[in-house]
């Protein structure tokens, strides 16, 4: 009997499509929603308001940190132009290959939560603190030790390709939210301490980053991690959604199947089908074969 679809090992080719198309969309998106740059500097302005006020506001210290001391400030701008790039893959693989059972369900968490980050990017453009004046007390670390990496003084892309990317998505950080799914994936489904404890490190290692560096205040990374709470909730409907569709699509596609000429058809007491035989001539050839 075939396995119900929910428990079929997904092929890697469909599901490396699936993914390029989603991220294709979120890259796409990001560029698309490109805000009013002064409404974005506003926004920023606010979010650091709102942290004074609170006393969070980490990111003056952190990036002053990064600023004087390049043993830290450059190994932090090759992680943050990096890692959200290979190791949330590496770790998409890792559960394709090693744990297939939970996949479908954390790929889905992932681009439920994705495309939410993309809606909160549409509705509140933000300016990084490394983009606000440069009496707000920030340094753009990126910029700073650009002549050590691949990437431009304008953005973590690569040089010349800055253009290619929002600057003024940075509410909410999908640099800590992808983080913070790796570090659960790996928590969770890990066998190893080393493995569980690179869970823990990896979010709050990429949190300290994205502040160390000015490209996130402290609030677009709980924002991140808000995100991929929402996301963890209705993943379980998305896959139900998708189960639906995808079920549709397979009866359409499933051929007719013919009746059995006969197939449930009685016949009254007496009557014989043509060539159909009694259980008393069956018996009879029966007894026969025995007796030869």
């Amino acid at each position: 009997m075939p396995l119900p679809a929910q428990h079929q090992r997904p092929r890697w080719w469909t599901e490396l499509m699936l993914i390029a198309v989603v991220y294709a969309a979120y890259s796409a998106g990001r560029l698309l929603a490109r805000g009013d740059v002064s409404t974005a500097v506003d926004h920023g302005l606010a979010i650091l308001r709102v942290e004074k006020a609170l006393l969070v506001d980490a990111e003056h210290p952190l990036n002053r940190l990064f600023t004087d001391t390049p043993a830290i400030g450059i190994p932090a701008d090759f992680a943050y132009a990096t890692l959200h790039y290979l190791v949330t893959p590496a770790v998409l693989v890792w559960l394709f290959r090693r744990r297939p059972a939970h996949y479908r369900a954390a790929r889905t968490w992932l681009m439920v939560s994705t495309l939410l980050g993309l809606a909160g990017f549409t509705l509140m453009p933000t300016c990084p603190p490394r983009l606000l004046d440069a009496a707000h007390g920030f340094v753009d670390t990126m910029a700073q030790y650009s002549a050590y990496g691949w990437w431009g003084g304008e953005a973590s892309a690569p040089r010349g390709l800055g253009g290619m990317t929002n600057q003024y998505a940075a509410m909410p950080s999908l640099h800590v939210g992808w983080a913070l799914w790796c570090g659960v994936m790996l928590w969770r489904h890990g066998r190893t301490p080393l493995v569980k404890a690179l869970g823990v490190a990896y979010p709050l290692l990429t949190t300290v980053v994205v502040m160390g560096t000015a490209n996130h205040y402290f609030l677009d990374a709980v924002a991140g991690a808000a995100v991929m709470g929402v996301g963890a909730l209705l993943g379980p409907y998305a896959m139900r959604l998708a189960g639906r569709v995808t079920g549709r699509f397979a009866h359409r596609a499933t051929p007719a199947v013919l009746p059995v000429v006969g197939g449930g058809c009685e016949t009254s007491a007496g009557e014989r089908i043509p060539g159909q035989r009694t259980s008393s001539e069956g018996a009879d050839d029966s007894t026969q074969a025995a007796a030869r």
